[in-house]
């Protein structure tokens, strides 16, 4: 239960931050048919879309280089995922093998065109046609394509300054907390000393 609820919450991550890369890719008609029928994932309304806007989100998220975002999204993932997947499974031999084997699945190929045409029916619902041809236009200009080439490490950047804001506001939060119920502080202190005599 511990390894599945670990494992759910990792993946919840890895959605939420593909999501916010905006990741999409390359249109191959006959490779997104077979991964449509291959895959339970795909969406039922992208039939439903019309042919010549699908082919412009296609374009569009090929042209903004969704397909090396999920792919940097899925190797940030992976590093967050190898330490927890370790610590939550029991302790063998077998484990670095497993643990192998099971990300290079969750990262194949396959698993990623599942998610591009996911995005397809995403990006149908909030844009117009016109809309995703102004996109194109747009990230077919300099600035356009500054934009493209700067957002990975943009993101990177952010992530990272974020990470480093959290941590600091938490740290914040707690000795503030503390601070003011010194009667928590305490019961923190005691527990922590009881834990460290438990383990000796």
């Amino acid at each position: 239960m511990k390894f599945s609820l670990k494992l759910a919450a990792c993946l919840l991550l890895l959605v939420a931050s593909v999501s916010a890369h905006s990741v999409p890719a390359q249109h191959n008609p006959k490779e997104h048919q077979q991964s449509s029928t291959k895959s339970s994932l795909a969406p039922s309304s992208a039939s439903k879309i019309d042919a010549a806007k699908e082919a412009d989100i296609r374009r569009l998220l090929d042209l903004v280089g969704t397909k090396a975002l999920l792919a940097q999204s899925f190797d940030e993932m992976i590093k967050s995922m190898r330490p927890v997947l370790a610590s939550s499974l029991p302790p063998g031999d077998y484990q670095g093998k497993l643990i192998d084997l099971f990300l290079a699945k969750f990262t194949t190929k396959e698993n990623m065109q599942q998610f591009l045409d996911l995005a397809v029916p995403i990006y149908d619902k909030n844009f117009s046609q016109q809309e995703i041809r102004s996109l194109i236009e747009f990230y077919q200009t300099p600035l356009g394509q500054k934009t493209i080439s700067v957002l990975p490490k943009l993101t990177l950047e952010l992530q990272e300054e974020g990470r480093k804001w959290g941590e600091t506001l938490g740290q914040k939060a707690m000795m503030d907390v503390l601070a003011e119920h010194p009667e928590l502080a305490d019961a923190l202190n005691a527990a922590q000393k009881g834990s460290a005599s438990t383990k000796q």
